[in-house]
C-alpha cells in the first residue's frame, strides 16, 4: 500500500510540474521573439510525452496488481520463502537458484500468462527489473488477448 501512495504521490508532482512547464512555454510563446518562441514550443511538447509516459506507467502498475491479485485469488502465486537480506529485498542467489523452475514452467506452455507472470516475479526476486517488467507486460498482454482462458 506504501508503494501505491508514494507512486501516486510522484504523479501528482509530474502533473504539477507539467502544468507548470506549460505555463511557462505560454510566457515564452508570449514574448514575441523567435529563440522564445521556439524554445516554448520545445516546452510544450515536454508535457504531451510526459503525460504519454505517466499513463503508459499507471496502466501498467493496474494491470499487473491486477493480474497479480487474480493469481493469488486463484492460489498461482509462488511461495515467497527466499532469504532476505538485511535491505528485505530476497536473496538473488536464492532466487536465481529457484529461477529455472518458472523458466521451464514458461517453456511448457508459452502461451500463459501465468507462467509469464511468475516468470516476471522471479526475474523481480532476483534484482533483473527490466526483465521482470518484460515478462509482466508479456503476461499483461497474453491475458488481455484471451481474458477467459482458464488453464
Amino acid at each position: 500500500m506504501r508503494a501505491r501512495i508514494a507512486g501516486l504521490v510522484m504523479a501528482g508532482l509530474l502533473v504539477l510540474y507539467l502544468a507548470f512547464v506549460v505555463q511557462y512555454a505560454i510566457i515564452l510563446l508570449g514574448v514575441g521573439q523567435p529563440v522564445a518562441i521556439a524554445m516554448g514550443v520545445a516546452l510544450l511538447v515536454l508535457p504531451v510525452v510526459g503525460a504519454w509516459v505517466l499513463t503508459a506507467e499507471l496502466l501498467f502498475v493496474f494491470r499487473a496488481e491486477r493480474l497479480l491479485a487474480r493469481l493469488r485469488d486463484e492460489g498461482g502465486l509462488p511461495v515467497d520463502d527466499l532469504p532476505r537480506l538485511p535491505s528485505g529485498r530476497p536473496d538473488p542467489e536464492a532466487a536465481d537458484a529457484q529461477f529455472p523452475i518458472y523458466q521451464a514452467e514458461l517453456e511448457a506452455a508459452p502461451e500463459s500468462w501465468r507462467a509469464w507472470l511468475r516468470l516476471g516475479l522471479a526475474y523481480d526476486a532476483s534484482g533483473d527489473r527490466k526483465r521482470a517488467r518484460w515478462a509482466t507486460r508479456e503476461a499483461i498482454r497474453l491475458s488481455r488477448s484471451m481474458p477467459t482462458s482458464p488453464e
